[in-house]
């Protein structure tokens, strides 16, 4: 029963317990208030057992802590907190398009918000304001995501299911976290009170399956010619290093430092902002190229522009290297990840390495690893093959 939920809730307020040394578990309330995750320790314990004494004991418990729930609960629904710039008559299409025009420079970012977009302009409407978002509309726009047909933005909320072809669990997934992103930006500018996704359970998103290269399809891509020199250099170095597209695009001259033997990546993530401090294998630095003449701020891959023609001839070059996979340059990144599990470098090394800053997001990776699996059999197999 360790941090897990006592009941079954969709509230505001739930109510979840937490595993003590002694056996015991505490209980506690889990909820958001300004903003923050609270964890609010009741002084309050479920027993361990089974006789009739102990479950007449944690009945009580209980009721006592789901009476602490709902109180809190009425204090916080009580408590609306006005920001002295709070302007709730601000149309709300209108500010959504202002913040996707913001993510154009990242077109996978900003595909995903010009989606969600299409399906916000069928769900209201340009005189909608803040105002008018309450808990209940979002979550009638998430029933909406669940019940409207795929790449259709003008038909009736709930279409007929016959023929239905409706949206992929993880797009419902991307557009409803979209609208929530908007809601709570709104709320930090000051133009809500609150933000009214906060009670909303989003959807689950579907686990994808991460594609990547073995070491040997490695080789064959870096022995096989690309129409793009460019491009092969960036994905192999990408192979090597684990960096994404975005942050390769921006590398400069000045960002790759010499440490004694090593070659050292000092930059920022685009995608977190977080300071990195990558040591690289000899085996990336070949795909640096030479400084010769260029300035500390010139681009260390300046030709290096991804786009749909760059992904297409990513394929076809995988093509004529005799590799058949289906996959994006983000590839590379999945492929430095298993190279370095199979090698035996442990997951927070790995971790690291990646500039992941929850341990959480490289164990998915942990699962693609066959090569300790395959050694583990052939265990078994080496102590019974002499029977």
């Amino acid at each position: 029963m360790s941090n897990s939920n006592v009941a079954s809730k969709t509230d505001l307020v739930k109510l979840r317990s937490r595993k003590t040394s002694n056996g015991r578990a505490s209980l506690y309330l889990d909820y958001v208030q300004y903003d923050e995750r609270v964890r609010d320790t009741l002084g309050l314990f479920l027993l361990s057992g089974k006789s009739p004494e102990v479950k007449e004991k944690n009945q009580k418990t209980m009721a006592k802590a789901e009476l602490l729930r709902l109180e809190k609960e009425k204090e916080l629904l009580a408590a609306t907190p006005q920001k002295e710039n709070a302007d709730g008559k601000t149309l709300f299409l209108q500010y959504y398009r202002t913040l996707m025009e913001d993510r154009k420079n990242d077109l996978g970012n900003y595909g995903n918000w010009r989606s969600c977009y299409k399906y916000l302009q069928v769900y209201c409407s340009e005189t909608t304001t803040f105002d008018d978002i309450t808990p209940r509309w979002v979550q009638g726009f998430k029933s909406y995501l669940d019940t409207v047909e795929k790449d259709s933005f003008k038909v009736a909320l709930k279409p007929s299911r016959e023929g239905f072809n409706g949206l992929s669990q993880n797009s419902k997934c991307s557009y409803f976290n979209k609208l929530r992103a908007c809601l709570n930006q709104a709320y930090k500018e000051g133009i809500i009170a609150s933000n009214p996704a906060d009670p909303i359970k989003g959807f689950k998103a579907d686990e994808a399956e991460r594609q990547y290269l073995t070491i040997e399809e490695v080789k064959k891509m870096a022995a096989t010619r690309c129409k793009y020199p460019h491009l092969k250099r960036a994905f192999l170095f990408a192979c090597f290093t684990g960096l994404r597209k975005s942050d390769i695009q921006k590398l400069t001259w000045s960002e790759v430092q010499k440490f004694g033997d090593y070659t050292r990546l000092v930059f920022k993530q685009k995608k977190t902002g977080g300071q990195e401090y990558l040591d690289i294998p000899k085996a990336a630095e070949q795909y640096l190229g030479t400084q010769d003449d260029a300035k500390p701020d010139d681009l260390v891959f300046p030709l290096f522009k991804y786009s749909s023609e760059t992904s297409l001839e990513l394929r076809r070059w995988a093509l004529a290297a005799g590799i058949t996979k289906d996959f994006t340059f983000h590839c590379s990144r999945h492929t430095f990840a298993v190279m370095l599990l199979n090698s035996g470098t442990d997951i927070y090394t790995v971790s690291k390495l990646l500039g992941h800053r929850e341990i959480a997001t490289t164990q998915i990776y942990a699962h693609l690893v066959d090569a300790r699996k395959q050694e583990a059999v052939n265990k078994i197999s080496d102590i019974f093959s002499n029977l």
